[in-house]
């Protein structure tokens, strides 16, 4: 029979256990608001796109020496026979718009890589804002178009371009432009985006551009081309962005080029921007679409 134990002999009953301090639980950080979050994710993807191509700087050829063949090509080859001297300045604000469509292609190209190397779907494993990778990567290539432009408006002066109007014209014809940039990114994008192929896209971007880019008032006057073509150049967006840039920058057009008329060309400053504007609103939610789809496979 067991021997029975006593409660006052009993120890660990009588015993007072000591009260443990308690710790306070770590609290888990407070996510900062998703408007902040999405800034800071498309300024990392834009970060990360432009160390691309400080790493590979043979990225920039198509956005510096491509507008510099054609500022001498047009100035000097054709400019002799076009006008000369006021050619040369009727050239530049179409040179600067041809050249940031055209650099479009980076978009294009630069998404369309992602997606074939599965760039696409690491990011999309990620805690980050989808629109986040397109904003991004229109950001990185709005930068390289700023570096386009100077370029451009160095090797202008070299030629014999000039801004004749106010510093703030001035200013503001950039600012076009550089919205112009922006919204043909998000067209860019687009194509990248349904693109199979990095050489699919590549080709993709430029099958459109080099008639869209050509058939407007960006090298001459809209007013000699002929019917149909000659009422698609007086709405084209590059010829509405090339006569704001020339009405602000006062360049006037060579004595023998026809004066532009109608509403687009009385009214190209705010028809560049509508452009613009109209672009963006098409070609953002139809990039974002195609993102989901994409990054859902």
């Amino acid at each position: 029979m067991a021997p029975e134990v006593s409660p006052a002999t009993d120890d660990y009953a009588t015993r007072e256990l000591p009260i443990q301090p308690t710790t306070p639980r770590p609290t888990a950080p407070v996510e900062s608001a998703p408007r902040f979050r999405f800034i800071r994710d498309s300024a990392i993807v834009a970060y990360r796109n432009l160390l691309t191509i400080l790493r590979v700087p043979t990225l920039l050829v198509t956005a510096t020496v491509q507008p510099l063949m054609f500022v001498f090509l047009f100035a000097y080859i054709f400019g002799a026979s076009l006008g000369g001297d006021q050619y040369r300045e009727f050239l530049l604000a179409g040179i600067f718009t041809q050249t940031v469509a055209f650099n479009a292609a980076f978009t294009t190209v630069g998404l369309a890589g992602d997606l074939q190397k599965g760039i696409i779907d690491r990011m999309r494993t990620l805690p980050m804002s989808r629109l986040a990778v397109l904003m991004g990567r229109t950001l990185s290539d709005l930068v390289v178009n700023i570096l386009s432009l100077v370029v451009m408006a160095i090797c202008g002066y070299v030629v014999g371009w000039r801004i004749n109007g106010s510093i703030a014209d001035a200013a503001l014809a950039f600012a076009i432009i550089l919205l112009f940039a922006f919204a043909m990114s998000w067209v860019g994008a687009l194509t990248g985006l349904i693109s199979p192929t990095v050489e699919v896209a590549q080709s993709a971007g430029l099958i459109w551009m080099f008639p869209l880019s050509f058939i407007s008032s960006a090298f001459i006057s809209a007013q000699t081309l002929p019917g149909p073509l000659r009422t698609i150049a007086e709405w084209n967006p590059i010829t509405a962005v090339s006569a704001a840039g020339r009405k602000l920058f006062e360049n006037g057009s060579p004595p023998t080029f026809a004066p532009a008329t109608g509403w687009p060309a009385e009214h190209c400053v705010e028809y560049a921007v509508i452009c613009s504007v109209v672009i963006l609103a098409l070609a953002m939610p139809a990039a974002l679409l195609q993102y989901r789809k994409v990054a859902s496979h």
